[in-house]
């Protein structure tokens, strides 16, 4: 039997609901790395965030991944399941900076890590390099606290070009990329790391000299 129109209204605003609360997290987290950014801004000699990208997937999105992961149940399994409803990725300058920034965002009180995954102490077969973090933040509503999951991205800006091309190529070929482009790629991911790694030696050699 089809959904009458009432069910999918209620079906609708309780997806907005459901999404309204990723937001308030994003917004949570946010206003951290906001706080974080300005301190390094005002108190010390460089500030280690290069930008910061955020979003909340959409409705197709969320369940065109629910279909993949073959999940049967409500918002709560989908809460249990998903856990990059929420992103932001942070691009750093340095590889130092990414650790850096990670211990300084996960060391505060609210915040709890449920899972991380660091691809660039250990790259993914493509190059693919950037250190993976599931968190959650408490969102305080007027029906009590829940507990949201954002997924946090950390790179250096070499690493974001690197992702940024990778899936551009992808996306043309529909994941069936030539071997020579995926060698090369490969290849260009070494070169990336190398770069970031003489870029930060070259850091600390100005620092230090100070």
């Amino acid at each position: 039997m089809a959904p009458t129109s009432r069910q999918l209204l209620e079906l609708r605003d309780g997806f907005q609901r459901f999404l309204l609360e990723y937001e308030f997290g994003l917004r949570e987290i946010e206003t951290k790395i906001s706080i974080l950014s300005d301190e390094f801004q005002h108190m010390h000699d460089y500030n280690p965030i290069e930008h910061v990208n955020s979003r909340v997937k959409s409705f197709d999105s969320i369940a065109a991944k629910v279909r993949r992961k073959g999940l049967d149940g409500g918002f709560a399994t989908v809460r249990r399941h998903i856990h990059d409803i929420a992103g932001v990725r942070i691009t750093c300058a340095f590889t130092a900076d990414v650790y850096r920034l990670f211990d300084l965002l996960t060391a505060q009180d609210d915040v709890t890590v449920v899972r991380v995954k660091d691809y660039i102490a250990r790259p993914k077969p493509s190059g693919y390099q950037s250190l993976h973090a599931v968190v959650t933040v408490p969102v305080f509503l007027s029906s009590g606290t829940v507990h949201v999951p954002v997924e946090l991205q950390f790179r250096t800006v070499a690493m974001d070009f690197w992702a940024s091309l990778e899936h551009k190529i992808y996306y043309k070929y529909d994941q069936a990329v030539p071997a020579r482009l995926t060698a090369e790629l490969t290849e260009a991911a070494g070169l990336a790391a190398e770069l970031d790694a003489r870029m930060e030696r070259l850091h600390r050699e100005i620092h230090d000299a100070d």
